[in-house]
């Protein structure tokens, strides 16, 4: 006899409750079709969770599936909790992106923390060692106190949870724009190693071999934070505060050494952790992808609150919880190495062979589905796409041509933008030391970790400039990957693969779809053409507030090899005397550009062009150069130009300086966002070498020891400032604004 705890399954028909969870009439329609009745309070919620864009991608999939996932390099492609890439000697690198946003939106400390605790155990239940954090933040301009109080408590979160857990938080990004006021945004991103032997999928396989759960207990946190993520955030949104999970570093750190210590147990069968949609995702999902079914007693699963109906249970996202599937016999071995790190493993479940989800509460049977359909079958809808009548403006609109007078000042004025001012406020709050591997940490373009043991290191990323998938997402999402592999590639690594984080608007809206498709494209286009497979990510749709969207900002994080030690190179000058050099030409574009953004406050037009081949090219001949020895530092031209590269090429060595010389308009050369550049310092002794590599390469000029940036043109004098000053100003900004009153 089925139990409906709460609400009748007539009255969920009747008053639309299924409505409040998410689902819409067809979806019901649809439910009541697989199940051949009416679903219980239970079951209803159970499909809300798995059939929500957070778990299912039920909006996305049919995007999803134009990225390229395969490759020589690629071990794990998209499908489990982390994507893993071959980096030789038996060792894999394990990485993934997942967002916060909504969590973070109402409960900023809880909803960062929780982020990183969530990504953290995606790398870790495939048997990877978690070597490295990164994220990447959205805020809206800091002149509210809302905004700034977001900023902060999203910083003190990432801080407190990764800082305790002991996993280094070595890199990331902060941008701020108005469309983020209501509506931030929070990716975290984990790095992990492994042995390619010891990769664990999450799997329930083998008839009647047992499901247990492992780690904190379930409480009421969390309930139904998969469908809060798959919604709009509206001023109501404050009320969701019970949909954000709260979380323990120091549990999760024991669960990492336990579950690291099981995965050589050969009485593992599966793991995987219990993130969106708790209890519900990972077992529904273990099950499915062996092609099995489940069946669970509810009264058995570890709970800190008294009287949890089967509903909270099954949709509660507690974190720091895994759920194992065990070789029938021998639970007390699984049972005894988690007692070692004073964790509790429990038998709450076992593996069927009639592909049903069935759950047992207080003596009753509380669900029965068939489990294909809450995973592997889920529902995909085809959105209809609109181009937006803002992008065929951009597109008529003749080129941005800035008029600036003052060019020192305006480079001043530039390194205070918040998106290119240091975030040192930011990382200075982050342990990026713990672990002992960290050669380049938060602050270069790529972060750098030694595999210890090896004569080899990983190069790390994450990217996104939002603006110019705002005015031409295809571009835009072309420039996202490129700007990630060259940030890999200025760092002396191999760009590897990447991870995907969607943040879009509601995908009801064709406009918003036409976005995201088109960012996809042009994603795709851009890891074909630089060999970097996707093999990870995750989508997070619906980030508007009041109806307004966010920019389209798809995320990219990316891995690189260095074969060698030897190839590690800084993103600052190093040497007085050192030539320096720009790679590639300079256009005057400064469509979605940040001296746009300075003297006009908005951005229209058109983005900056890209071409893959060229992009391809520069890339590999840089890279080749920093292998055979010839580059002493490289850095890409990205936000604010070639004037901000120079600034930052020299803000780290104390006393240097540079004397440059420039061709042509000064606006453009200095200012203009034009794609795939790169300033590089060479030593004198091997220009000639380096010349022969690399086309393209202009030399522009000398690293000195006085401390001043001096760029002239045409023999004359168009900035000479301080280092000194110029780094003060670029560090000051962000602290700055945070002090002055909203």
């Amino acid at each position: 006899m089925l139990q409906a705890p709460e609400v009748s399954p007539e009255t969920i028909e009747q008053d639309k409750i299924y409505k409040e969870m998410g689902l819409t009439d067809k979806e019901y329609d649809m439910i009541k079709n697989i199940m051949g009745r009416r679903p219980n309070f239970t079951e209803i919620g159970i499909f809300s969770v798995m059939w929500s864009e957070h778990c299912s991608y039920k909006t996305s999939k049919p995007l999803l599936k134009k990225f390229p996932t395969e490759g020589p390099q690629v071990v794990q492609g998209p499908g489990e909790g982390a994507g893993v890439v071959d980096i030789g000697d038996g060792q894999g690198v394990v990485f993934k992106v997942e967002s916060h946003n909504h969590p973070s939106a109402v409960e900023p400390y809880q909803g960062a923390a929780t982020g990183v605790g969530g990504i953290i155990r995606d790398v870790f239940s495939m048997g990877a060692r978690p070597i490295a954090s990164l994220n990447s933040l959205r805020f809206g301009n800091l002149n509210t106190g809302r905004v700034k109080y977001l900023f902060d408590e999203v910083v003190h979160g990432i801080a407190g949870y990764g800082n305790c857990v002991g996993v280094p938080t070595v890199g990331g990004e902060v941008q701020f724009d108005d469309c983020y006021e209501g509506n931030p945004l929070v990716n975290a991103m984990c790095v992990g190693l492994i042995d390619v032997k010891d990769i664990q999928k999450g799997i329930a396989a083998g008839l009647d071999n047992t499901i247990m759960y492992v780690g904190s207990k379930t409480g009421r946190d969390g309930i139904h934070g998969a469908t809060f993520a798959s919604e709009d955030l509206t001023e109501d949104s404050e009320s969701k505060r019970s949909n954000v999970q709260v979380g323990d570093p120091f549990m999760e750190k024991l669960l990492i050494e336990a579950c690291l210590e099981v995965i050589h147990s050969e009485a593992l069968v599966g793991i995987q952790d219990m993130g969106a949609a708790g209890l519900t995702s990972s077992a529904s999902e273990m099950a499915s992808k062996a092609g099995m079914g489940m069946e669970m007693n509810l009264d058995l699963i570890p709970q800190r609150e008294a009287n949890m109906t089967a509903y909270e249970m099954m949709l509660s996202e507690s974190q720091e919880r895994m759920l194992l599937c065990v070789k029938k016999g021998q639970e007390q071995e699984i049972i005894d190495i988690f007692r070692k790190y004073n964790l509790e493993a429990v038998a709450v479940g076992k593996v069927t062979d009639d592909k049903r989800f069935r759950l047992l509460h207080n003596g009753e049977v509380v669900a029965d589905i068939p489990v294909d359909s809450l995973a592997e079958d889920a529902p995909i809808f085809y959105k209809e796409s609109k181009v937006p009548a803002f992008y065929e403006e951009y597109q008529k609109m003749p080129a941005y041509l800035p008029n600036i007078t003052d060019h020192k000042e305006t480079l001043r004025q530039l390194l205070q933008q918040p998106t290119i001012a240091s975030k040192e406020y930011v990382y200075d709050q982050y342990d990026s030391m713990v672990q002992a591997n960290t050669v380049f940490s938060p602050g270069s373009d790529a972060a750098v970790i030694r595999v210890r043991g090896y004569d080899k290191a990983l190069a790390m990323t994450i990217d996104c400039n939002s603006r110019y998938i705002h005015l031409d997402p295809e571009v835009g999402g072309k420039i996202a990957v490129a700007e990630a592999a060259r940030n890999i590639v200025c760092s002396g690594a191999k760009p590897l693969a990447i991870t995907d984080g969607l943040n879009f608007g509601n995908p009801d809206k064709p406009e918003n779809f036409w976005q995201m498709e088109k960012s996809v494209e042009g994603m795709s286009e851009a890891c074909l053409a630089l060999d970097t497979p996707v093999i990870s990510g995750n989508v997070s749709l619906y980030n508007e507030s009041n109806g307004q969207a966010i920019f389209p900002t798809p995320i990219v994080g990316m891995v690189g090899l260095h074969e060698s030690l030897a190839h590690i190179t800084p993103s600052h000058f190093q040497n007085e005397g050192d030539a320096i050099y720009v790679i590639g030409e300079t256009k005057p574009e400064f469509g979605g550009s940040e001296l746009q953004n300075l003297l006009e406050g908005s951005y229209f037009g058109k983005a900056p062009a890209l071409d893959l081949t060229i992009e391809a090219k520069r890339q590999a001949q840089l890279l080749e150069a920093i292998q055979n020895g010839l580059v002493v530092s490289a850095h890409d031209v990205a936000e604010g130009g070639l004037g901000v590269a120079l600034a930052e090429s020299l803000f780290t060595n104390k006393g240097l300086g540079a004397f440059v010389e420039i061709q042509g308009d000064v606006t453009a050369t200095l200012f203009s966002e034009t794609q795939s550049r790169f300033v590089v310092s060479v030593k004198v002794e091997d220009r000639e070498a380096f010349e022969r590599v690399v086309e393209h390469a202009t030399y522009i000029g000398t690293v000195s020891n006085d401390d001043k940036l001096v760029i002239t043109n045409d023999n004359v004098e168009i900035i000479n400032d301080s280092v000194e000053a110029l780094q003060q100003l670029w560090k000051g900004a962000i602290p700055c604004l945070l002090k002055s009153k909203a």
